[in-house]
């Protein structure tokens, strides 16, 4: 309950008033009855509530979700096998076991707290249509051919096809566009699941699609994501990508988004895809389609695209060994052999428009040019599943597509290959990654999105581990003896996905970090502080510190771990001890480098101990050898979101 003193209301101060022995007109104006302030603080000087709870306002629980699931909805998945649909989805993520596409027996260790499906938003509805025999499209070659392929148990070989095909603009008549009968109902009926299954409190299911823009196998994916409800987002269809009405250019998506917020009322959010399979186009610096980057460019994107998904199932976004050749830990789950239909081969000027570091970097560089940083974003995990089933555990995991359902062959089996050009991806090459994780007051689809909306996040590579990290000028290491850091945080500064602004004089940035191990997983291996700047030659900087180190490891004066945090996997097992690394972690840093006439960034790169990633635990259930080469053990992550640096 609020102290009295902080009550306002007149006939509560005069309960109080009798209730200790004061008369109540001294604290009364003498118009009708109105509480007269300074007479109120007087009688009843304010005091610091007991309670250390009371009058907490700042969000206080983390929840975890996936922003990016498909289900056989979607054209590709569907031929890929995905027989699973939005209900059901959105049943398995709430935590009910149920049958996956292969029939196995399928659950979550814990239910997640919210999902997105995020079906694609051209051909939405085509993969029923096709199956069901719709003559024009078994009257053409392609639609025949594709309908006799998934029939005859070539699902994969039709899916790859209607990607590449996708991707050159080369689809048969009579393909679902919006206005058509089946994309609509296939769009009424997403909504209907998500309305049937959202129950705030408990729940959350948004309404959401994924753009798919695909034009020369580059992939320039963005989810879109409704804050409102199944009437406010009935009132319009996805925005696609073919023309005549679709467009593969994001500033036209971006357009589609501010009539779609005036139309329905509801608030709208765009997260760009994974970028390392753009093939350099997911963060230009110069140009983008033709056009100069400008100021309304840079705006724009920054208004829309407040979030990032730096991780999933086809590679971690983060950073690139060749981006950042003194990051040991920068080899993480990438993919970076070519575009998303492996037409193009990676060519090493792509990179540093297609991970997050440099991105969030070359932003900063860019704000100096155009007055806006447009990659000031946050960044989350999630799935790109194609099963219908969030399932991102290494011990859980249940593959990209359905081909990657478990089975005994999946260690062994190519996932796509062009043959033309030997490019290849095994399926073992498949990240079971990753999650979003969101600082929220409550479990509701307005406060999610909000909290999305002012970037207040963190992804994971599937560990729901709990990370805080607050920026401000004052923090001590004092302050990391606090039970309650959060109070900490807010109260001395701002937290993940904010801003801070014209250092004091004298001062550096001080950052309360902490990290709580995942109850189901491993112990913490380190909490790194990851900066990137623009020098006094305008050229985008990083460097990494460790901030927090386990196992009684000293930092040396570089700022780094003078040893590894070891390794108890036993890969026979597909097991490990939490006999090393820390159940939490937590420090106060100060930027040692800080120079306040340069704008720079922080986030926190968390990293779990050793333990045995999903091929391992393959490999010990079938009892089958990996190919030679195949990663068997990981250090699961977390990246929260920046804190930015602005010296005007």
């Amino acid at each position: 309950m609020k102290s009295i003193a902080r009550h306002t209301l007149a006939s509560c101060v005069v309960a109080a008033a009798a209730a200790l022995g004061a008369a109540a007109p001294e604290v009364r104006a003498a118009d009708a009855g109105t509480p007269d302030k300074a007479a109120l603080q007087k009688a009843f000087p304010a005091k610091p509530p007991y309670s250390p709870y009371a009058d907490r306002s700042y969000p206080t629980q983390v929840f975890f979700g996936d922003t990016h699931l498909h289900t056989a909805f979607s054209m590709d998945a569907g031929a890929f096998g995905a027989r699973l649909t939005p209900r059901d989805a959105y049943r398995f993520a709430r935590g009910e076991q149920i049958n996956s596409n292969t029939g196995q027996p399928v659950k979550l260790s814990r239910p997640l707290d919210f999902l997105v499906v995020a079906d694609h938003s051209d051909g939405m509805g085509f993969f029923p249509l096709l199956m069901s025999g719709d003559p024009e499209l078994l009257a053409q070659p392609q639609g025949r051919r594709w309908y006799d392929q998934i029939r005859g148990g070539q699902g994969a070989e039709a899916a790859l096809d209607i990607i590449r095909s996708f991707g050159r603009g080369e689809m048969p008549k009579g393909f679902p566009q919006p206005g058509t009968p089946a994309y609509r109902n296939a769009w009424v009926e997403t909504i209907k699941a998500a309305e049937a299954y959202n129950e705030p409190g408990r729940f959350t299911a948004f309404i959401g699609y994924e753009w798919t823009s695909n034009t020369g196998g580059n992939n320039l994916h963005r989810n879109i994501i409704f804050r409102g409800n199944g009437t406010q987002a009935a009132l319009v269809e996805p925005f696609t990508t073919l023309p005549p009405a679709g467009s593969d250019n994001p500033e036209q998506l971006w357009s589609w988004m501010a009539m779609a917020q005036a139309k329905t009322g509801s608030e709208l959010l765009a997260i760009a895809h994974n970028g390392n399979l753009s093939n350099g186009l997911m963060f230009p610096t110069v140009e983008a389609f033709g056009k100069k980057l400008d100021g309304t460019y840079a705006r724009t994107r920054a208004q829309w695209e407040r979030l990032y998904e730096v991780t999933q199932t086809k590679g971690t976004g983060e950073t690139h060994p060749l981006l950042s050749p003194n990051d040991e830990f920068a080899a993480f789950e990438i993919w970076d052999k070519g575009n998303l239909d492996l037409t193009v081969a990676k060519k090493p000027e792509m990179l540093p428009h297609e991970y997050a570091r440099a991105a969030l970097t070359n932003g900063l560089v860019l704000q100096g040019q155009l007055g806006t940083n447009p990659y000031q974003f946050g960044l989350i995990g999630s799935s790109d599943a194609h099963t219908g089933l969030a399932a991102m555990g290494e011990d859980n995991f249940f593959g990209k597509t359905v081909p990657q359902e478990p089975s005994p062959e999946r260690l062994t089996k190519v996932f796509a290959a062009n043959m033309a050009n030997g490019l290849k991806i095994m399926d073992w090459e498949t990240g079971a990654s990753g999650y979003a994780a969101v600082w929220a007051a409550a479990n509701t689809r307005e406060a999610i999105f909000d909290a999305m909306k002012r970037r207040e996040t963190y992804a994971t590579t599937g560990s729901r581990m709990i990370v805080r990290f607050f920026g401000g000028w004052d923090f001590a290491p004092a302050d990391a003896a606090h039970r309650l850091p959060a109070q900490v945080g807010y109260t001395k500064g701002v937290p993940m996905g904010a801003e801070l602004s014209r250092a004091p004089n004298g001062k550096a940035p001080t950052f309360l970090v902490a990290a709580l191990k995942d109850p189901y997983g491993a112990n913490l291996d380190r909490i790194q502080v990851v900066k990137g700047w623009v020098d006094k030659d305008g050229k985008a900087q990083e460097r990494i510190y460790d901030a927090a180190v386990s196992g009684g490891r000293t930092i040396g004066a570089d700022g780094r771990a003078r040893a590894p945090v070891g390794n108890t996997v036993d890969l026979a097992s597909a097991s490990w001890t939490n006999t090393i690394g820390a159940p939490e972690l937590i420090a106060a840093w100060k930027d040692p480098d800080f120079d306040p006439r340069r704008p720079a960034l922080y986030y926190l790169r968390v990293l779990e101990i050793p333990t045995p990633r999903w091929t391992a635990y393959d490999a010990a259930r079938f009892g089958n050898q990996p190919l030679p080469g195949t990663t068997m053990t990981l250090q699961e992550r977390a990246y929260t979101s920046p804190i930015w640096y602005s010296p005007s």
